[in-house]
């Protein structure tokens, strides 16, 4: 007993400190139903590859590991939990001038590590494998053995297969180390890192690229708007506060570099935050891409303090306050005591939606139109199969690479959608996230994996004109498609602006002729407005709205 009590005291009660993160984060993880990320991405581990639609597949292991243990939330978030504790832990070997009751009240400050530490979601990979290369890094500046440029390629890319935004933090290293492009081994590493990761890239080239699409093209907005800055720049104080976010990101700013190691993560910290800051400007940015500076941010801002010998008053008196929201946000999260209060109601009363839904399908399969979240929900808690079915309106998702589609071909299936849509209703369900029309269509036919690609990248004609497109049908299920000979499939298009979307336009062209020949032309006629549209091609299946079936190409009306 007292060689326990020496371990929990050791180093200002260092062990003590992770023991109860890592005990709380279990607790959390066990006792909170799942976010519609989390249970998107366990689709994912049900599905392993080498890449998926929006992310590389690290989030997609750890969940496989996990579930692996624990058929579970608690299953789902394990290794989430574990590698957030060691993160805490490779950030504490990393400050210089140690002072561990400060490392306390800095990270006690920041209330998104501890409330987002339990979440499934590929942040917390980046988070923890960016920590271990900076870790890497330190050692190969200090000594260029072998170990260590070994362990810097894979560090990195370890990295890129947690998200892709890892790829700033080595550019903005180089950038604060030039004298990296003189050393042989250096070079060493990164082709080890390319090498490694080279199995994503072929899924990419495979796949024609959908995350750089996705990420580089579909994401951009059509013109800014200032609240895309505001936002950001708000979500930034809020992410490593929620107090005290201000003042820790202006000790990290200020705090004095006494060698290139700190060089680096002050280049990284101030690099990451100005380019999603510009990327303002082209769409709006999520505070939390920024997470992957958790280790740079907290190092920083403790060497500031204690080399320039500020007060830290400022972060003991606010640290009650901060623990205290986060307390009622985890207590939230385990229990809806603010019923009708929607702050991010999808954590709560998944298990009775679910099961109301499983009791209209009586066994069906169930498909959801334009939600990836909520069959992704209805999989998890009911473990019957469910669907994605986007329309030319909705974002891809995963959904449009996997064949679950084939398992429904001919089948009945329960069609599940908000009001609005346009499908036939067979009657409405009442859930605690609103009412939901369904139907039930007895032989299912829909054809999301069929892809149009234009020959245009894009359009400028006159209002009215009429326009040949060449496509080319691309067949992603690998297999003969399986017609619906009552509503024979055919081509079709749709533009939308801004504001809303046009109609959808059919065309005479079937399915069945489209993917028998290499290239097909369908005649497109132009909005009679003038202005900035994005043009859309789909494929329309029976009484379901037109699916989501090619890029986007960007057309300009003019008078």
């Amino acid at each position: 007993m007292s060689a326990l009590i020496r371990f929990l005291k050791k180093d200002q009660y260092r062990n003590l400190f992770l023991l109860s993160w890592l005990v709380l984060g279990l607790l959390q993880a066990c006792f909170s139903e799942l976010w519609d990320d989390e249970a998107y991405y366990w689709v994912y581990s049900r599905h392993m590859d080498w890449g998926y639609f929006d992310h590389p597949p690290m989030i997609a292991l750890f969940i496989k590991i996990g579930y692996g243990i624990f058929h579970n939330e608690l299953g789902v978030r394990l290794l989430i939990v574990i590698v957030n504790t060691l993160t805490l832990w490779i950030t504490g070997r990393l400050v210089a001038s140690k002072d561990n009751k400060l490392f306390y009240l800095l990270v006690g400050s920041m209330g998104a590590m501890q409330i987002g530490g339990i979440l499934a979601v590929p942040d917390l990979p980046l988070i923890f494998f960016a920590a271990v290369y900076f870790w890497v890094y330190r050692n190969f500046i200090n000594e260029q053995t072998w170990k260590n440029t070994v362990l810097l390629g894979i560090s990195m890319a370890l990295m890129f297969y947690s998200k892709y935004h890892g790829i700033l933090l080595v550019f903005f290293t180089l950038l604060s180390n030039i004298n990296l492009l003189k050393v042989f081994k250096f070079y060493v590493a990164c082709i080890l890192t390319t090498v490694l990761f080279l199995p994503h890239i072929y899924w990419q080239y495979t796949h024609a690229f959908p995350s750089l699409q996705y990420h580089l093209v579909d994401r951009n907005a059509s013109s800014y708007d200032i609240s895309y800055s505001l936002d950001y720049l708000g979500g930034q104080l809020l992410l490593f506060g929620p107090l005290m976010g201000w003042l820790i990101l202006f000790y990290a700013f200020r705090s004095p570099i006494t060698n290139s190691f700190e060089r680096a993560l002050k280049f990284c910290v101030i690099g990451v935050l100005s380019f999603f800051l510009l990327s303002t400007f082209k769409g709006r940015v999520e505070a939390n891409w920024t997470v992957m500076l958790f280790t740079p941010v907290v190092i920083l801002a403790h060497q500031a303090i204690v080399r320039k010998g500020w007060s830290q008053k400022w972060l003991l008196y606010t640290l009650p306050v901060t623990l205290l929201l986060v307390l009622v946000t985890r207590v939230y999260m385990v229990w809806d005591f603010m019923p009708g209060v929607e702050i991010r109601p999808e954590i709560h009363h998944n298990k009775e939606w679910t099961s109301l839904v499983a009791a209209r399908a009586q066994g069906k399969p169930v498909v959801f139109v334009n939600s990836y979240q909520r069959p992704s929900k209805y999989m998890f808690y009911t473990g019957q199969l469910s669907y994605s079915l986007n329309s030319r309106y909705a974002r891809r998702s995963q959904y449009n690479f996997w064949d679950t589609e084939t398992q429904l071909w001919g089948k009945p299936v329960m069609v599940v959608s908000d009001p609005g849509t346009g499908i036939p209703i067979t009657d409405s369900l009442k859930t605690v996230y609103g009412t939901w029309d369904y139907y039930i269509q007895s032989d299912y036919y829909s054809y999301s994996l069929i892809q149009l690609k234009p020959a245009l990248k894009s359009i400028r004609a006159k209002r009215g004109e009429h326009v040949n497109v060449i496509l080319q049908p691309n067949n992603n299920y690998h297999q003969p498609i399986r017609l619906d000979r009552t509503n024979e499939p055919v081509l079709g298009y749709g533009f939308m602006d801004k504001d809303e979307a046009l109609p959808p336009v059919k065309s005479s062209m079937t399915l069945e002729r489209a993917v028998l020949r290499r290239l097909i032309n369908l005649e497109v006629v132009m909005p009679d407005k003038p202005g900035k549209y994005q043009l859309k091609f789909s494929v329309f299946a029976g009484d379901l709205p037109p699916t989501h079936n090619s890029p986007v190409i960007p057309v300009i009306v003019e008078k």
